[in-house]
């Protein structure tokens, strides 16, 4: 009790009576894919291909893909359906992967910004579930010691997190807005960016559940930061949703680390 109170949402403790996962439940992922390292930022060769890979061989029925590679979708040969983000928007490309049949997607074309929220609106045998892509405002620095060890950077570097936490805060809202106004039953995949101590997670967040609050275990880590395990990446669930489980996979292919979970309908729901 004692480690549960300190620890609280930094911390998932693995559930003895885990819920045994049926055919019928969807299984959904998120990853910031980093452009399938079309940049070479990993010095090592395949390295998209092997994120290829990785999402075949986990098979979840929807995929949502933050800083995607638009050639990487004919790879991924198992998804009939697809939403990303449109050529005339000049942003980082975001992608929603389906199984089951989009009937209906769209962007909130977030202002001032190369970050994005995208939605897909999908059939689930019959029902409709309305899927985000949520990437929150990036820092586009690296925060180190060097950015903090001169005055003058120092103050640069302050003022650009400042800015960064005000725009994250303003795409929260239009998030919540956007999000109040769904007909449909909600799942929610992203990089927001910030941490589940922040105020941008908690709008965000809102009434859904977390996943890996919910059935995850461990640090949760979906970054590292000065070897910290944070973790800014999420799946979100309407609670008409129940989760049934939460996975952290330990896959070094991009500067995040990818998430799946398992999610079911509700009897009362259906």
């Amino acid at each position: 009790m004692v480690s549960y109170v300190l620890l609280g949402p930094f911390y998932g403790f693995e559930d003895s009576d885990q819920i045994e996962e049926k055919p019928s439940d969807l299984k959904v992922m998120s990853y910031n894919a980093w452009g399938f390292n079309k940049n070479g930022w990993i010095k090592k060769p395949g390295i998209g291909d092997s994120i290829v890979e990785f999402i075949t061989t986990q098979n979840p029925d929807i995929v949502c893909v933050q800083e995607h590679n638009r050639i990487r979708h004919r790879q991924l040969t198992q998804y009939a359906y697809r939403s990303e983000t449109p050529y005339s928007e000049p942003r980082t490309i975001q992608a929603i992967f389906s199984k089951y049949p989009i009937v209906n997607n769209g962007s909130l074309n977030l202002p001032g910004t190369i970050n994005n929220i995208i939605y897909a609106d999908i059939a689930l045998n019959n029902d409709t579930v309305r899927v985000y892509n949520v990437h929150l405002q990036s820092f586009s620095i690296v925060p180190s010691a060097d950015n903090f060890s001169d005055g003058e950077k120092s103050e640069r570097t302050y003022h650009r997190l400042v800015d960064t936490f005000s725009k994250q805060l303003e795409q929260a809202k239009i998030f919540e807005e956007h999000l109040r106004k769904s007909p449909y039953v909600n799942i929610l995949c992203g990089d927001f960016n910030n941490t589940q101590f922040s105020n941008v997670y908690k709008i965000v967040k809102g009434n859904l559940q977390d996943s890996f609050l919910e059935s995850g275990s461990g640090f949760g880590r979906t970054y590292d930061l000065w070897k910290l395990p944070l973790r800014i990446d999420y799946i979100l669930a309407d609670p008409d949703f129940e989760v049934i489980s939460h996975q952290n996979f330990d896959v070094k292919l991009s500067d995040h680390y990818p998430v799946m979970a398992t999610l079911r309908l509700k009897p009362s729901h259906e």
